[in-house]
């Protein structure tokens, strides 16, 4: 066997296989007395079918595979042995002398290539990252929202914005009779704070315990069957007949009541003595304010970083013909007619996986399964979070976040874990533009600028 390369430009070549009678025949032999041990043949008990049989029956099949697996291994263990990077697979070119009944045969495939890249990443590059400013404003809403999230719910005298409403719901007449025969729902409930029409919200804001308020639920829900269909306890076939106006007589009120700023409610918020008064609580909730804004800046940076990396690159040339050959043979979707316009969609996203391979091998990046945990219980601390426990015990947020690796998301954690770890990398390896902006100006940065 003997196997060679020549290189057509910086990335294409062509891979060359020889192979003689030696290189195969013992694995057609051995593979045609396994057939012949293990197969059947009509007249013959299985071990004893003559091996003439066999080899005029299996022959030019087996034949066939075996030089196909000593081709493809012989191509594997080369670009293996010299380290070629190459794209996608070897392709092979077609030769129209191929006759299996050849003892020695030629084969040619073309490969593709990586380019070679030099990001030169470093200090010589600047990269803008945007500190976003924590506002009073941002800090009175978060509290706000906290506390409402954090409070409970309790029996009040008035229907305020947030207020649930229970009672009766009966259906009207034209000149607002009660309907004979109508829809009456004992134990109506309603949240007027999702309704889709703020003048039907209106109807019931300020309304107290015991008191009527005409509505119509059709205008209320925006025409959405499934919400009339489960307001009004009636099928959504028959919510049609039904879209005139309704009473209702609230029983009770149901109001959500703030969490107060107690120790309790910093405890469950923060972890135990992580705040003693209002001041630190304020602090915290700044902070916190802060780390997510934090990642809103980083995320900008990732945007940022791989401009100013593609554009110290410059062009990239990569082997079109041989990955377009790929893809097709990849993607039975793929066809002559529109793999240019699908190559044209893939092509730059394959051209930032070899420029950000290149930038991981220059900075060292190594992503350690302890990186992957991290990550792992980042994602189930927010999870727990959005939950109502936002200080879940370390031992149940390392169970949780194993059970993430190890499962489906696993992967997607993993490449999460890395492309963190590369941005770190490039953002401690660039020199930082640092600038303060509001959160209006940093939202502009994301809308499109006019042609």
């Amino acid at each position: 066997m003997n196997v060679t390369f020549e290189k057509i430009d910086e990335v294409n070549g062509l891979v060359t296989v020889e192979l003689v009678k030696a290189d195969y025949a013992d694995q057609v032999k051995k593979a045609l007395k396994n057939i012949a041990k293990n197969r059947p043949e009509p007249g013959f008990r299985p071990g004893h079918t003559p091996m003439g049989l066999i080899e005029k029956k299996y022959g030019e099949a087996v034949k066939y595979d075996e030089v196909n697996k000593a081709t493809s291994e012989a191509i594997y263990n080369y670009i293996k042995d010299n380290k070629l990077r190459v794209l996608g697979n070897p392709m092979p070119e077609a030769d129209e002398n191929f006759n299996i009944k050849n003892d020695d045969f030629t084969f040619k495939f073309k490969v593709g290539l990586a380019p070679e890249i030099k990001a030169n990443v470093g200090k010589d590059m600047t990269v803008p990252y945007y500190n976003i400013e924590v506002t009073d404003k941002m800090v009175e809403d978060q509290d706000q929202n906290l506390r409402r999230r954090f409070g409970k719910q309790e029996s009040g005298e008035e229907v305020d914005e947030k207020a649930v409403v229970k009672g009766t719901i009966t259906e009207l007449n034209e000149d607002g009779s009660v309907k004979e025969g109508g829809i009456v729902v004992e134990d109506g409930i309603l949240s007027p704070e999702h309704f889709k029409n703020d003048e039907q919200k209106a109807l019931f804001i300020g309304k107290k315990k015991g008191e009527k308020t005409v509505f119509n639920p059709a205008v209320a829900s925006g025409d959405n069957e499934v919400e009339l269909s489960s307001m009004l306890h009636i099928d959504k076939g028959d919510v049609p007949n039904h879209k005139g106006n309704f009473e209702f007589e609230i029983k009770d009120i149901i109001v959500l009541k703030p969490a107060e700023l107690n120790e309790e409610y910093y405890e469950h918020l923060f972890g135990k003595d992580a705040v003693k008064d209002e001041e630190g609580y304020r602090a915290k909730v700044k902070d916190m304010i802060a780390m997510q804004l934090h990642n809103d800046s980083d995320f900008r940076f990732t945007i940022d970083a791989k401009d100013a990396i593609m554009k110290a690159v410059g062009d990239v040339t990569l082997p079109d013909e041989v990955l377009k050959a790929f893809l097709m043979q990849a993607n039975e979707s793929l066809n002559n007619e529109n793999i240019d316009e699908e190559y044209a969609k893939a092509r730059p996203q394959l051209i930032w996986q070899l420029v950000s391979d290149k930038v991981g091998e220059d900075l060292n990046v190594e992503v350690t399964p302890e990186d992957v945990l991290e990550l792992a219980k980042a994602i189930a601390r927010n999870q727990f979070a959005q939950y109502g426990m936002p200080n879940v015990p370390e031992d149940i947020l390392t169970k949780y976040a194993q059970e993430i690796v190890s499962g489906q998301q696993g992967d997607q954690v993993r490449q999460q874990a890395h492309e963190t770890k590369l941005y770190s990398s490039i953002k401690n390896a660039v020199t930082l533009d640092e600038k303060s902006v509001s959160v209006e100006d940093f939202n502009k940065l994301f809308v499109p600028a006019e042609a």
